[in-house]
């Protein structure tokens, strides 16, 4: 497949005129049925969704090209992707299902199916599963990553996104991103949201004094919920390692933890002392961590997981338990639903379901787009986030292990803001951000949903290869440890004007076997000119003089001004010795 720029232009001119005239149209009349088709079960309906990141409006968000992982976990929901997705879940190529839940022909389908997700939709579908249900039989249930990394969710502060989530209904969460808002924004919004009758809920996060001693429990463990006549103990575990992944500084005095030994407690304590009928897991600790412990914690009867962005849209029995785990993939494209029949303290039966929020076709409650038009008006007045800064030449995307035009585009804005004189331009895996399609117009809105996080500076510092290589290893094993318990989330970092070789199931800190900078073999003792950004900041006096640190957005934004046409590579830098590893164009088509 190798579509030109003007393929997609003229396409993008079809079908946008046709969806401008037909809103909610002979389309909408033809699928909305097929999307809002459940059979009920029982008693109980659980919705859910998980790692939104603050994207209020619809967008654009490819599934990743890959999701390489150590091959005694391949196989696993979550680490299959592309046209081995489709085919292990029977998803026919160019439908609306193959659209949101893969990156194949992402760009073509993107022009007929449209925008994915947005909060006024994402409210619609849940009020219509409440009425159809009673909101007696229904819980609503946010896994976190919520508030925050879009312009409207940073810049407020996570207001707009808490003020959505009462709109709507919301009964629980739990967080991650939300924490590098600070303690003291947290605890304001926690409590913005209480007030509303949405608890938030966590059994791993403890107060910690200066001497490292742990104490109480910050947050309540669990909520006990009364939901269609049965009694439903629901346990909270935000992201056990924050203070790892982001700055420590926004979590100062609180311990972290996946805290397993507290959990079966917790679960014990549930169903010996308040006899509840079923126990759930509100989590963010990830798919892969949350199958693995689902076989170290007895009694969990559903996990409905969160972080990874994992679309499963069959519900996963673990093996050797009576555990299922659930997830809602992530960027607001899906409301997943759990029906469970629930008599005699057991769960009899369930039925399941990923709501594909299609914002073409599922319409937009009154309210809450309003609620969303205001929020927007405001930080546009301030950042001008409409305005439009350049075109995307190849589609502009994050997700993926290793690579992606996103992050090489950041790594050749950062080198010509500093002269071009740096040698590695580093950006860190996060798993968000949304997407740009070949011809369309970038605005600043999409460069801060790329962006927008609370440590924004990037800075220069010199390192050695040897010292270069040992971080690149540590982010490695990070993400291809064997044991889901010590993977922290998040892909590879990456690794601008680089090019290197690995063994994703090599020895650990041994799994980078050549890299090259700017062509030329990695020297372990001589010294690079690095910038980084998206994590602690450095000690001041690490930091190059003469190169003063500056928010990434900032660079990103007048560079794309100045280059007008962004034509970026889509070739990975890297070469995967051991396992499968897809390009651009397999997915996408016509890259470079």
């Amino acid at each position: 497949m190798h579509l030109t720029r003007r393929d997609f232009l003229e396409l993008a001119i079809v079908t946008g005129a046709y969806l401008a005239t037909n809103p909610v149209s002979a389309l909408a009349k033809m699928t909305l049925d097929d999307i809002l088709s459940f059979k009920p079960v029982g008693n109980v309906t659980l919705l859910f969704t998980t790692d939104m990141h603050a994207h209020l409006k619809p967008h654009y968000f490819s599934e990743p090209i890959n999701l390489v992982a150590p091959k005694n976990l391949k196989g696993l929901p979550g680490t299959i992707t592309g046209r081995d997705f489709l085919k292990m879940y029977k998803i026919a190529p160019g439908t609306l299902e193959a659209y949101f839940m893969s990156c194949v022909d992402f760009p073509v389908l993107a022009q007929k199916f449209g925008k994915m997700g947005g909060a006024a939709h994402i409210t619609w579908l849940i009020k219509h599963v409440i009425a159809e249900r009673g909101r007696d039989k229904v819980l609503v249930l946010d896994g976190g990553d919520t508030w925050i990394t879009t312009a409207v969710g940073t810049f407020t502060d996570g207001k707009s996104v808490v003020d959505w989530m009462k709109l709507t209904g919301y009964d629980l969460m739990v967080g991650h991103w939300e924490f590098t808002f600070g303690k003291d924004i947290v605890l304001k919004r926690i409590k913005e949201l209480e007030e509303a009758g949405c608890e938030f809920i966590s059994q791993n996060i403890r107060e910690v004094d200066e001497f490292g001693f742990e104490g109480d429990l910050v947050f309540k463990p669990y909520a006990i919920k009364e939901v269609g006549g049965a009694k439903l103990g629901i346990i909270g575990n935000s992201f056990p390692f924050t203070p790892i992944a982001n700055p420590r500084q926004f979590v100062e005095g609180w311990s972290f933890g996946v805290r397993e030994d507290t959990l079966q407690e917790y679960v014990n304590e549930l169903r010996e002392k308040h006899k509840v009928d079923a126990v759930i897991l509100l989590s963010h600790d990830g798919l892969l961590l949350d199958i693995a412990l689902a076989k170290k914690v007895k009694g969990i009867d559903v996990i409905i997981s969160g972080h990874t962005h994992d679309v499963v849209p069959k519900a996963y029995k673990v093996p050797g338990t009576n555990t299922i785990v659930v997830i809602a993939g992530s960027h607001g494209k899906f409301v997943g639903r759990l029906d469970l029949d629930i008599r005699n303290g057991k769960i009899m039966d369930f039925s399941y379901k990923l709501y594909p929020v299609a914002s073409n076709l599922i319409p937009a409650d009154k309210e809450a787009e309003k609620l969303v038009e205001k929020y927007y008006r405001e930080v546009d007045k301030k950042l001008g986030l409409s305005k439009e800064i350049g075109t995307a030449e190849v589609m502009l995307y994050k997700r993926d292990t290793f690579f992606s035009t996103w992050d090489w585009l950041v790594g050749e804005a950062i080198n010509d803001y500093y002269g071009g004189d740096l040698d590695v331009v580093t950006s860190p895996g996060y798993r968000w951000g949304t997407v740009v399609l070949p011809g369309q117009k970038i605005t600043v809105d999409h460069v801060y949903a790329f962006t927008a996080i609370t440590y924004p500076n990037v800075y220069v510092l010199k390192r050695t290869g040897e010292q270069l290589k040992a971080v690149w290893e540590d982010v490695a094993d990070n993400v291809f440890n064997p044991n889901p318990f010590y993977q922290q989330g998040g892909d590879m970092s990456r690794i601008w004007n680089v090019e290197y070789e690995i063994e994703v199931n090599g020895p650990q800190y041994n799994r980078i076997k050549r890299v090259w900078i700017g062509g030329k073999e990695l020297k372990p003792k001589k010294e690079y000119l690095v910038a980084v950004y998206g994590g602690p900041p450095p000690p001041p006096e690490a930091v190059e003089p003469g190169y003063k640190p500056v928010p990434v957005y900032e660079i990103l934004i007048n560079y794309i001004k100045k280059k007008g046409s962004i034509n970026v590579r889509t070739k990975p830098n890297v070469k995967v010795l051991d396992a499968e590893y897809h390009t651009y164009d397999e997915c996408y088509g016509g890259g470079k």
